[in-house]
């Protein structure tokens, strides 16, 4: 499969199969996300591997009630170990960073037959409580990992380039 293939197949997953992941899968979703790149190679991505069916069910409660969290085998905690660098755009970096990098896995778990979804509602001091993540530590999102259930296809609808780009200022499109 190459990149372009993978992009065109990735889609957020909400039921899984009951099958476990192997850790030598899971490690290369993480090696992935370790090759992503980062704002002056700062590298603030840290994450927490939930396979235990006990923590994702508290991770599930954790995210407003969300069941298929705690259906998929695996949940990742993708944090960052952050300085709060603001890049020269105002933008900080940690945020995007991480972003990068859960895409990264996202790529990778397509590669490897497995489906993912990102999950952005949730209370980051509870996934702290359940995880013991440190309070210096910043939550960004949760992602489910694991192998795409039957109820697991859905539409992708997407805007057309026409609608999203501009070429050389706002409003000129093609």
């Amino acid at each position: 499969m190459n990149v372009f293939e993978a992009i065109n197949k990735r889609k957020s997953v909400r039921d899984y199969k009951d099958k476990l992941v192997s850790d030598e899968d899971i490690f290369k979703v993480l090696e992935a996300a370790r090759q992503a790149p980062s704002a002056s190679n700062r590298q603030e991505w840290r994450f927490v591997v939930v396979k235990d069916e006990n923590s994702r069910r508290g991770l599930s409660q954790a995210a407003k009630n969300q069941k298929f969290i705690s259906s998929a085998p695996v949940v990742i905690a993708c944090c960052a170990q952050t300085d709060y660098h603001c890049m020269s755009c105002g933008q900080l970096s940690y945020v995007i960073d991480v972003a990068i990098a859960i895409d990264y896995m996202t790529l990778a778990a397509v590669e490897l037959g497995l489906g993912t979804c990102w999950v952005g509602a949730f209370y980051e001091d509870e996934v702290r409580r359940i995880l013991n993540i440190p309070k210096n530590i910043r939550v960004v999102e949760l992602l489910t990992l694991g192998y795409p259930g039957s109820g697991a296809s859905g539409d992708r609808n997407r805007l057309g380039l026409k609608d999203i780009v501009f070429f050389e200022k706002w409003g000129a499109g093609f």
